[in-house]
């Protein structure tokens, strides 16, 4: 069956007819601080580090740069455990850094996002302290989430709630007398308590920190686990598995400590706080939603600008696939007036060139060591090319991984010995965690540590395979991952592929092609070459056509036609 017969055409609606600002558009590049650059050379990046790369970015052609935290934290779970909100940890700098970052980058024409972390503070946090000082019942117990236990004695847990890093998502604290006490919510780690966002402290002391943090000059803040703030209030038993890093339906009721209706009047306050400052200033949603619907709820006019569709990454690697997602995506955001985001790639996720050189059809690992089947890395790299180049033909903004520019694979071979992500130890080593995709990247071939940093110290152990994709031997290298990244953001530029229309063309199943202006994609996931139609003129290719210009399994075509 043909999966596109007729023509369509799937826009951003009103979006089409507004002002463009320029997150609508935008190719965001995600930086990992710990991972990109380190200036002092102890193993772990840092914001000078970051700061001495940017012509790096301005080179590859982005308009902004999103930063994970970079906050004081006791790094339980690698900075999304934050101890102060208003600071820079020490390992990545001082605030002064975050300072000259901001001024160098705008310098540059960047705009830089960073992280914010509503949904749990650290354990370190002074509330935290202060709420297991005060005890049960206090003022200070009531801005996160404790609750007795159940049974004669109160020893187990409030409810069977499990956590997304493995095990309960209760801890039970130890009371002044020393004797057992309360338990406290935690989704995450149990260094990373959840805040009770029904106080109205809470809210407040969040408006402040936006506040800071726009003074100071950021252009908006990516929001961790957004749709995660807002409980049920009777924090309802769920016996299915929590699982926010994954869209995949889950059959039964919207889960009562996931994308509560709630969430949504907290965004309307914050985009009145946001709107107040001048320069355009964003908030991105990162919420595990499905369907495309619910998503599209969180950036209507008045809440979020621009929120993830994980739904696209996790899409298997099918035309019938891809153009589902696209198409609903596309609807569901275009109803509401807003662009699509797209991603391929995070901090959270395998690699795509990884995770594209499994057998389709396989459901996402959450981390693959040494003993795991591995993916095919040049078939994995291959289709990340022509995922790429489809993705950043699409209207709307995309987002981009530290590192993919260079086509690098997740680290699927790292010790177990060396990982540190809290999946793995409360897993109990069932799922080998996000450390494969975190891993320093690789700069110079034949510099220590592949030019992370001036010593070989890396907080992650970096393989061997890192030399063949440090930039320097890929910049200015035809072909190179690095070069095809630069041509087509240069090209979606000039061409305002961000800001097309997207109609769809007719062709056979297992081929997915659009028009956009005058440009036509055409992406062939099958197992022949593909026919361009007659007089198409290749612009930009994610791998060499035939001798007879046919387009080979696993590539995308950007043609004028």
């Amino acid at each position: 069956m043909n999966t596109h017969e007729t023509t369509r055409t799937a826009a951003a609606g009103a979006a089409g007819r507004a002002q463009r600002q320029w997150w609508r558009n935008a190719v965001i590049y995600q930086i990992y601080p710990r991972s990109f650059a380190d200036s002092d050379g102890d193993g772990i990046g840092d914001l000078p580090g970051i700061t001495a790369r940017l012509d790096h970015l301005v080179e590859l052609g982005v308009d902004a740069v999103w930063l994970s935290p970079f906050y004081p934290s006791p790094q339980a779970d690698a900075g999304y455990d934050v101890a102060d909100y208003r600071d820079v940890d020490a390992v990545f700098g001082r605030l002064e850094d975050i300072d000259k970052l901001l001024l160098r980058a705008h310098a540059r024409g960047l705009r830089v996002i960073v992280d914010l972390v509503p949904n749990h503070t650290s354990s370190a946090h002074p509330w935290f302290a202060e709420a297991l000082a005060a005890g049960p019942g206090s003022a200070a117990r009531q801005r996160y989430i404790f609750r007795d236990g159940r049974g004669a004695d109160g020893d187990q847990p409030p409810n069977g709630w499990r956590s997304v890093f493995g095990g309960p998502a209760w801890t039970r604290v130890t009371s002044s007398d020393g004797k057992p006490g309360q338990w406290y919510l935690h989704l995450f780690d149990a260094g990373q308590p959840d805040l009770n966002w029904d106080h109205p402290e809470v809210r407040a002391e969040f408006r402040e920190i936006l506040r800071f943090w726009l003074d100071r000059g950021v252009d908006g803040f990516r929001v961790d686990v957004a749709h995660g703030l807002i409980k049920q209030a009777d924090l309802a038993e769920w016996h299915y598995p929590e699982e926010p890093l994954s869209v995949e339906p889950v059959e039964g009721p919207r889960p009562p400590m996931w994308d509560q209706d709630g969430v949504h009047e907290i965004y309307r306050d914050w985009r009145e706080i946001v709107d107040s400052y001048p320069g355009d200033r964003v908030l991105v949603a990162e919420a595990w939603v499905q369907p495309a619907e619910r998503l599209a709820a969180y950036v209507r006019p008045d809440e979020m600008h621009q929120a993830f569709n994980f739904e696209y990454l996790e899409a298997p690697w099918t035309a019938t696939a891809q153009y589902a997602v696209i198409d609903r995506s596309l609807a569901a955001t275009g109803a509401v007036g807003a662009p699509t985001t797209w991603v391929l790639s995070n901090h959270d996720v395998l690699r795509h060139a990884s995770r594209l050189g499994l057998p389709v059809g396989t459901r996402r690992p959450r981390g693959i060591g040494a003993d795991d089947p591995q993916p095919d890395g040049a078939l994995g790299l291959r289709r990340a090319r022509a995922a790429t180049l489809l993705m950043l033909a699409l209207p709307g903004s995309a987002y981009l991984y530290q590192g993919e520019e260079l086509g690098l694979p997740e680290h699927t071979t790292m010790p177990d010995e060396a990982r540190q992500d809290p999946t793995w130890q409360r897993s109990g080593g069932a799922e080998r965690g996000r450390d494969g995709c975190r891993v320093p990247i690789p700069w110079e071939a034949d510099a220590p540590s592949y030019g992370f940093g001036p010593t070989d110290a890396s907080w992650l152990p970096q393989p061997p395979v890192w030399a063949e994709y440090a930039l320097d031997r890929q910049r200015g290298v035809a072909g190179s991952t690095y070069e095809l990244y630069r041509t087509a953001l240069r090209l979606r530029r000039e061409l305002g592929l961000g800001d097309g229309r997207l109609e769809w063309v007719d062709s056979p199943d297992d081929v997915l092609a659009f028009r956009t202006g005058d440009l036509l994609v055409v992406t062939n996931f099958g197992a022949e070459p593909a026919e361009l139609p007659a007089g198409a003129e290749p612009v930009h290719t994610s791998a060499p056509l035939d001798p007879d210009g046919r387009i080979p399994t696993d590539v995308t075509v950007w043609a004028r036609a």
